[in-house]
């Protein structure tokens, strides 16, 4: 550093310029003389609250090998920024990691470092980039999780029309258990759609290598994952997510408690309604409740022999819940062993039903106790953290933007390689 001050703006102007050193030629290779300086403005990270310019003065380097196609050429340090950079290697280490660990929007980045939108994101996707081209975050994953959602509600038109084509995005998040058990959950890859195909296809893309290191895919209870699965994954074990099961179960008790009341009141359901009143207890796990909640409960079954329905689905649903609260997996399996034999025969509807869906899933449905807990539950966690940043950002409107900035939030790609740390 050769000087600090403050501009117009109050700013912090730093001007900097590197060592005398004996330079060669990068074509030829012959000792090259000096030819002056060309001073480089340059984006730095923000310092004691106020944004900070660089003033580097490089120095121009002059070939004295009359027949060399170089010439002159002036000098470059990745230490301190890439090429055609505006912003400095520590300015760009700065914005992606409070992109990824302050959940900061672009806009926001660009302000503190007094520079736009643009010139930020046009400086740190090239890092995005190739931290995504490295194939490594594909290394060792045994347990997949397979998810989509809804990453834009405009039009579907495609891109190629000047749309944001489909909706929906498939992502796939490695669930593997480090040497303690414990699942950190990281985002691998959104493709385009949510289909079994879509699915399918990536897997075929990750090669026979990724495929056999595969031993558990969680997915919820959609027919199309289940498809790419056993087609690509077959020596993989397919494990239904246990949120989506007891979510299944709930809305069960839902569905039963709604239809009693039409068939009681002929109505939706008022205020004063028992059945109505009760909703939310209904929604919640029996050793959750509270003396008051199982009172009003008690009460609602009392009031009124036709509620008899509802109180069997509850019940139903709260055996669904129980069988993965058990001291034991093989205490919980025997619980489920005996929901698929027994939910099928419940004259409730609604109960029958579930009861069938699930013995379509039975060896799914009974993976979670053969695969020490297996879920999606971090698969869900991802999702959680892609809805965070989609309204931090107020929304996207390119796909290979928003992909790029979901995988670094999701821990998906490791930039800290591409940064020149």
């Amino acid at each position: 550093m050769t000087a600090a001050d403050r501009d117009d703006g109050d700013r912090l102007v730093v001007t900097v310029e590197s060592e005398p050193t004996v330079m060669g030629c990068p074509a030829c290779g012959v000792v090259a003389h000096g030819h002056g300086r060309v001073v480089v403005r340059l984006v730095d990270a923000p310092a004691m609250g106020r944004s900070v310019r660089i003033r580097w003065r490089k120095r121009r380097w002059l070939c004295p090998d009359a027949g060399c196609p170089v010439g002159t050429f002036v000098e470059q340090d990745e230490r301190v920024a890439a090429p055609r950079s505006s912003l400095t290697a520590r300015a760009c280490r700065w914005s992606i990691e409070q992109i990824r660990r302050e959940h900061a929007s672009v806009n926001g980045i660009r302000r503190q470092l007094g520079t736009g939108w643009r010139t930020v994101w046009d400086a740190i996707r090239p890092i995005l980039q190739a931290a995504d081209a490295d194939t490594s975050r594909f290394d060792g994953v045994a347990i997949l999780g397979v998810d989509e959602h809804v990453w834009h509600h405009v039009s579907t038109k495609p891109i190629e029309a000047g749309g944001r084509g489909p909706k929906e995005l498939t992502g796939m998040v490695d669930l593997t258990r480090d040497e303690h058990g414990r699942t950190r959950a990281r985002l691998l890859d959104l493709v385009p759609g949510r289909s079994g195909q879509a699915y399918k296809s990536w897997l075929t893309e990750r090669g026979d290598t990724f495929r056999a290191g595969v031993a558990i895919a969680t997915l919820d209870p959609f027919r199309g994952y289940k498809n790419a699965i056993d087609d690509q994954l077959d020596d993989a074990r397919a494990v239904l997510d246990a949120f989506h099961v007891v979510k299944l179960a709930t809305q069960v008790v839902d569905e039963v408690r709604r239809r009693v009341q039409q068939d009681i009141h002929g109505h939706r359901g008022y205020r004063n309604d028992p059945l109505y009143r009760i909703r939310n207890i209904l929604r919640a796990g029996a050793e959750n409740l509270t003396d008051r909640q199982n009172a009003r409960l008690n009460a609602t079954w009392a009031a009124d022999e036709r509620h008899l329905e509802v109180q069997v689905a509850w019940s139903c649903a709260q055996q669904v819940r129980s069988a993965y609260h058990q001291h034991s997996h093989a205490a919980g399996r025997a619980i489920a062993e005996k929901i698929l034999t027994s939910f099928t025969s419940c004259p409730i509807p609604e109960v029958a039903r579930l009861g069938r869906t699930l013995k379509q899933w039975r060896t799914e449905f009974l993976g979670y106790f053969d695969t020490n807990g297996a879920s999606n539950g971090g698969t869900e966690a991802i999702n959680g953290l892609i809805e965070l940043h989609r309204r931090v950002a107020r929304g996207f409107r390119n796909r290979d933007n928003y992909r790029l900035r979901m995988l670094l939030i999701g821990s998906g790609l490791d930039p800290s390689p591409h940064t020149h740390r």
